[in-house]
């Protein structure tokens, strides 16, 4: 039986066939749409906070600092570095090669798809968009359908900037990504849950296109005895409830050392009502503090509460929910049994369990008891203990005595390891995920180099090439 004929052949042979000419274009080609798509961030901004509203009411300035402004931080770093980033990088040759000149210079994979997801839906979008148009490919972006206002407010921008075999939005829900997956991409980025990921992984082997995989996991947050503990607790308590949880490097849980621990618990209390309840009219009043974004992550997130609670943890704060809205408060979880499924996949919402600990070897061990996880955080102020579990246990991304903003560095490579993630982005890491590097060598004509070692394989021959192997 033949395979059907996909839906998005013509939109991809398009694409395809303008890819040759984009390869050619230099820095101030490229520049000049990272330029129109910087404009458009501005002259949108308003358009960009009420799509984020309407899909899960996304507080706008969390819109303006994680989505648009990040974006926006994106866009000037890879223009100004954009002209080094092309250049041919000279390396330098072995005594074997002397004579020879080489270098590795870039050059773009040619079509790629990228499929975005709906927590961040409009900056983890344009972010990997900017990787790719600074590496000067074709480009398709699948993004999500949990989040439709933000889903048609890319393919507007798409529209409005770029011609259909540039840049093209491509809607729709799992079957259109099922027949995207089908084609044979160049390269492949994928942002999402680790399940789908492998999905992701399967489709592209067919046509072993290259992929970058952004997962996620159960991210830590380390804090031991020395810490500032109502810095750290301003810093988790924000990484944690920003968007509501729903952030793939939110500190999933925290480890904290028997010592401070209860202090450590009045500090996140404290903080939450500060950054949520200033007025004390309730946090479900809170303009500050987003919604889940559909009924089926709210009824995912409130069967993690029932469970927790039904196995007799401690709520130190929240627990409340609004199903109605798809309000979830932030709550502080203690006391919690080792089976509760808290402890056993990635949440992903405002719920945070807090688990004591004595020695840092046995806060390593429970982190690398379970998958790598996609940013792990350690709050600090000994530098020994600093070193040691930064050390002790792998992570895709750290940060010290902060969370979340190591992923706005442009010069830091973001990614995960094993299954929180495959590759890097952001910067020149995005710039190289999109790209080719191709090493180059150059041989002077005239030169006898290699042509010593050529067959006939004589005893003189025999004899250079056991000097090369003991000399060189």
């Amino acid at each position: 039986m033949s395979t059907p004929a996909n839906p998005y052949q013509p939109q991809f042979d398009a694409l395809r066939q303008r890819a040759p000419a984009l390869r050619q274009e230099d820095a101030a080609a490229r520049r000049q749409r990272l330029r129109r798509l910087h404009d458009w961030l501005l002259r949108n901004r308003e358009a960009i906070r009420q799509a984020l509203f309407a899909d899960f009411r996304k507080p706008p300035a969390e819109t303006d600092v994680t989505e648009i402004w990040a974006s926006q931080t994106e866009i000037k770093h890879a223009s100004a570095q954009l002209g080094q980033w092309m250049k041919p990088r000279r390396v330098a040759a072995p005594l074997a090669l002397l004579g020879t000149r080489s270098w590795v210079q870039v050059e773009p994979k040619g079509v790629v798809l990228i499929i975005a997801p709906w927590n961040y839906p409009f900056y983890l979008a344009v972010d990997p968009l900017v990787s790719a148009i600074a590496a000067g490919n074709a480009v398709v972006i699948k993004p999500a359908e949990q989040t439709p206002a933000t889903s048609a407010l890319l393919k507007r921008m798409a529209d409005e900037l770029f011609p259909p075999n540039e840049v093209l939005v491509i809607e729709g829900g799992k079957d259109e990504a099922t027949e995207l997956l089908r084609l044979p991409w160049n390269h492949i980025f994928f942002t999402g849950a680790p399940a789908i990921g492998k999905v992701v992984m399967r489709a592209a082997a067919e046509h072993l296109s290259s992929v970058t995989l952004e997962l996620g996991g159960k991210s830590p947050a380390i804090v031991d005895a020395t810490a500032d503990l109502r810095d750290a607790a301003e810093k988790i308590v924000w990484g944690k409830f920003l968007n509501a949880g729903q952030t793939c490097v939110a500190p999933d849980y925290v480890l904290v050392q028997k010592a401070v621990a209860d202090e450590l618990v009045t500090e996140l209390q404290a903080a939450i009502q500060r950054f949520y309840n200033p007025e004390g009219a309730g946090v479900e009043q809170s303009e500050s503090f987003a919604r889940i974004v559909n009924d089926h992550h709210f009824r995912r997130l409130q069967a993690l509460l029932d469970d927790a609670r039904h196995r007799g943890a401690t709520f130190a704060t929240g627990g409340a929910t609004d199903a109605r809205q798809r309000y979830l408060a932030p709550t502080l979880l203690t006391n919690v049994p080792p089976e509760a499924l808290v402890w056993q996949e990635e949440i992903f919402g405002p719920l945070l369990p807090l688990r004591p600990f004595d020695t840092l070897p046995e806060a390593a061990a429970f982190v690398n008891a379970g998958l790598p996880p996609l940013a792990q955080y350690v709050f600090t102020q000994s530098r020994d203990n600093r070193r040691y579990l930064l050390d002790s246990i792998p992570a895709g991304g750290a940060a010290v005595n902060e969370t979340i903003i190591h992923l706005a560095h442009p010069d830091l490579p973001f990614g995960g390891v094993g299954n929180s993630g495959l590759g890097k982005a952001h910067g020149y890491a995005g710039f190289l995920a999109f790209s080719n590097e191709k090493g180059v060598l150059r041989q002077r004509i005239g030169l006898t180099g290699i042509k010593t070692m050529y067959p006939p394989y004589t005893s003189q021959v025999k004899r250079f090439i056991g000097w090369l192997l003991k000399y060189l």
